[in-house]
């Protein structure tokens, strides 16, 4: 179990990873004990959610950290990566031959909306909004 209650506030839980392979795990794991401490119910999409978002971090933008929000104020949860990189999300057309590529539409299939923006100190975030 991990313990969020140093790293959270009433209505938003922050986890900082370091961006390796074990990253998206981590973040998983850390969504799924919000979720289930804010008794927030089924996280399945959530996690792949989440995991999509962190994967993208750690393996496209050469950040040195990436930041893992779950917000809880004001409707469905929403969940936020942020990393050191400006370049936003590259979302291509479908190409049945790709080996990566279809996250991110996927994505937006699952949640209610999702979108980008830039971080004052550098840097993006990329969030998505549950359905309710």
């Amino acid at each position: 179990m991990i313990d969020i209650n140093a790293r959270t506030h009433a209505t938003a839980a922050t986890l900082v990873l370091a961006p390796t392979d074990r990253a998206p795990a981590a973040a998983r794991a850390f969504l799924s004990e919000v979720f289930r401490q804010r008794g927030l119910g089924d996280d399945y999409v959530a996690r792949l959610v989440i995991t999509e978002l962190v994967t993208n971090a750690y393996r496209h933008t050469g950040t040195k950290m990436i930041v893992a929000l779950v917000r809880t104020e004001n409707g469905p949860p929403v969940i936020e990566v942020w990393d050191q990189c400006d370049r936003l999300p590259d979302v291509r057309p479908a190409d049945q031959t790709a080996e990566s590529g279809r996250g991110l539409p996927m994505l937006s299939m699952l949640v209610h909306e999702w979108g980008t923006r830039p971080l004052v100190e550098g840097g993006k975030a990329v969030w998505a909004r549950l359905i309710a």
